[in-house]
């Protein structure tokens, strides 16, 4: 069973025949009545393997409006897999959340969608934008962009049947030859679709080339509901670039927001003090040790303490040191040690 961390469960816990518990606090998130993202306009992006409960906590506090869960496959969910627990789990303080699940079958996707519906998220979230072979190559991901008329049955049926909002993210197509983004964006909002979020590269594209903002201006312009910039947002002043250019409600940050949450605070990474760097990183592996548990929580945490740690003028066998240590303590002896002046 997925328990959030014990010090933070302030609210009602709601538990269903998964074994996942939540906290259910509903009253309380950044969404404004019509469903908008309020006040905050930086938001966590959703990526497989970074955006659990511990990072998206951590940039929840920092600035980030929504907490959106790392894509998760309705087959795990329909078969049990046991990770899809810790996938679900968060706090109170994240919201508003999203779920975001991925899919070619719209039955299915229905059905798992009503699901999850009973463990309190602010909205569900297709994913039409993962980019690769074992996802869009079946149909799913940024595969359903090939299929307009299968994603006008999916936001239809689901905006029907479910009580809370169904977003979008997409991208631009799936090659040069096939940008249909502006029919797949109007297709989502006529079918009731509540949200969009937009990777302004093609599925061919991956995370090669630049990001296309004037897409992301085009969509925006073309329907009413709201529109969330990602792509090419390093710094800063990319934020400001891409909301100035493409009038988007928000700006969606991922890669950049490894080694670097304070992002969502508009603090560029040089400009963060060297003491909040070693809170933030004491504070991320605690939160990945209670979470994961301290052997598999160091492990994974390393993925990040590699970002944090790249900025540093570490010798390479002061890096290889802290991205080897065995235990929590060792990791933080040699973190201090390593950051005492000389």
């Amino acid at each position: 069973m997925m328990v959030v961390p014990a010090e933070r469960m302030t609210g009602k816990e709601l538990r269903d025949d998964m074994g996942i518990i939540v906290n259910d606090d509903r009253g309380k998130n950044n969404l404004s009545e019509n469903g908008n993202v309020k006040p905050g306009d930086l938001i966590l992006a959703p990526m497989d393997g970074f955006s659990d409960l511990p990072f998206r906590s951590i940039c929840r506090e920092l600035g980030s409006a929504m907490s959106y869960t790392g894509f998760i496959n309705t087959l795990d969910i329909l078969q049990g897999h046991p990770r899809v627990a810790q996938k679900l789990a968060f706090l109170s303080e994240e919201r508003p959340v999203v779920f975001q699940i991925f899919d070619s079958d719209p039955d299915r996707l229905l059905e798992v969608a009503l699901r999850l519906q009973k463990l309190g998220p602010d909205r569900l979230d297709i994913n039409m934008g993962c980019s690769v072979n074992c996802v869009s190559g079946r149909g799913a991901g940024a595969g359903l962009l090939r299929t307009p008329l299968k994603i006008a049955h999916i936001f239809r049926t689901l905006s029907q049947a479910l009580a809370v909002p169904v977003s979008g993210k997409i991208r631009l197509g799936w090659d040069d030859d096939s940008r249909n983004y502006l029919l797949v964006a109007r297709i989502i909002e006529e079918n009731g679709g509540s949200l969009i979020a937009v990777h302004a590269r093609t599925r061919v594209q991956g995370y090669a080339g630049l990001a296309d903002w004037d897409a992301i201006a085009e969509i925006k312009q073309a329907v009413s509901i709201p529109v969330i910039g990602n792509g090419d947002v390093h710094t800063v002043a990319d934020i400001e670039r891409l909301q100035a250019h493409t009038g988007c409600d928000a700006a969606m940050i991922g890669r950049a927001a490894i080694g670097n949450p304070w992002i969502f605070s508009r603090l560029d990474r040089q400009q963060v003090p060297l003491d909040q760097v070693r809170a933030i990183l004491l504070k991320h592996l605690e939160r990945m040790s209670f979470f994961y548990g301290s052997e598999l929580g160091l492990v994974l945490f390393r993925k990040h303490a590699s970002r944090y740690l790249s900025p540093l003028p570490l010798t390479k066998e002061q890096r290889l040191r802290l991205l080897t240590a065995e235990s929590r303590v060792e990791f933080l002896k040699l973190l201090d040690s390593t950051l005492e002046p000389a």
